[in-house]
């Protein structure tokens, strides 16, 4: 092309194809331990909870739900010999359990740590952990204070596409991160006549933590100044939330990005795109189960072979990641204490999206705005 045939056209960088970096993505898992697990709350999502644990063999003791029949339903489907309980009390002081899965609401779960902690219990709790910074820290102090390892079930982490990006981004591969975004626009319809309908930042809450989680992730040591974030209702939804929210996050070197639309009905996609100065990743499919990475940088192009999916990987990765904390004595990478910035974040967030201004995430007094 001469020299006035490219004017005003940006550079574009080299589409030579190479072998993909070879990152360790898959979900961890321990080498020889085999604690006795207690899941709590059989409810929807505790299907991927054991789809992921009887995939990788652990061994389930108790399911307990208030709805005896749910826990029944569960150990039915899986062919499980657990123990079923209706009271969560009735496990406090049961000496066989070394790991509690709390899959149940914050309001619920809230009151469940300390019994548990207290009896020297290590813990997963579902996220979002706690809906209010200042308890999140007081659990964390606690939990500490007795050597247990409390983990927090992140799943996203671990879902073969993000696992990949924070390999990259780990090794130093994209170098200083300038810039991230994230666009899902998906069909979330389903919630409509459900409890989660009467969650009015149902977008940035329940379905966002986990985005805020990874944006945690990916900006490891760096400081975010401000998050400001919009929440709208689209044209003809029918249902209480609303369905449109964007987030601009503001850091030292760089902006990122998230934007929800939940009323996509036809066309849908999840894609994730991360810059740095040394490299670029891009990852993108239909939907956070069917996904496709790309990694440019100056040698080119690559696209590594991902084997698995969010779900059920994400859910060993999350339980394996604290199975190993403990067995090697650590803090699980997932750890309650490092998962508060996660919650900082999406509680600016929704201050954000409520008042109308650009919120800072290390102030005093965050918590979930109804």
């Amino acid at each position: 092309m001469e020299d006035n045939e490219s004017y005003g056209l940006g550079k574009v960088g080299s589409t030579k194809r190479f072998e993909a970096p070879l990152i360790e993505y898959m979900p961890p898992k321990p080498r020889h331990y085999k604690p006795s697990i207690a899941l709590i709350g059989c409810g929807g999502i505790s299907e991927q909870h054991l789809i992921a644990y009887t995939k990788a063999g652990w061994n389930i003791s108790v399911l307990c739900d208030v709805n005896r029949e749910k826990a029944e339903g569960a150990k039915h489907r899986f062919n499980l010999s657990s123990r079923i309980e209706e009271n969560w009390e009735n496990l406090i002081n049961d000496d066989e359990i070394d790991v509690v899965d709390l899959a149940v609401h914050p309001r619920v779960r809230d009151r469940m740590f300390e019994p548990f902690i207290n009896r020297k219990k290590h813990i997963l709790s579902q996220k979002p952990f706690v809906t209010d910074i200042a308890r999140g820290e007081e659990i964390v102090a606690k939990a500490r204070d007795a050597g247990i390892k409390l983990a927090v079930n992140q799943n996203g982490r671990w879902s073969p596409h993000y696992s990949y990006i924070r390999g990259l981004i780990d090794e130093g591969a994209l170098g200083d991160i300038q810039a991230i975004r994230h666009s899902i626009s998906w069909d979330h319809t389903w919630t409509k006549g459900t409890p989660f309908e009467d969650i009015h930042f149902l977008i940035l809450y329940d379905f966002g933590i986990h985005w805020f989680d990874l944006l945690a992730c990916f900006l490891k040591g760096r400081k975010v100044n401000s998050i400001y974030a919009k929440a709208s209702f689209a044209a003809g939804q029918d249902v209480k939330p609303p369905f449109l929210s964007s987030v601009i996050f503001d850091y030292e070197g760089g902006q990122a990005s998230i934007d929800f639309n939940a009323l996509t009905r036809y066309g849908q996609e999840d894609r994730t795109l991360v810059i740095g100065n040394r490299g670029t990743v891009e990852s993108v499919g239909l939907d956070l189960l069917s996904q496709k990475v790309t990694f440019s940088c100056e040698s080119g192009q690559a696209t590594p072979e991902l084997k698995g999916s969010w779900f059920p990987d994400g859910f060993v990765g999350s339980m394996g990641e604290l199975l190993c904390g403990i067995e090697e004595n650590r803090e699980p990478s997932n750890n309650a204490a490092d998962n508060l910035l996660s919650l900082r974040f999406c509680f600016a967030a929704l201050k954000s999206a409520k008042t109308g201004r650009p919120v800072d995430p290390y102030e005093s007094g965050l918590s979930i705005v109804k």
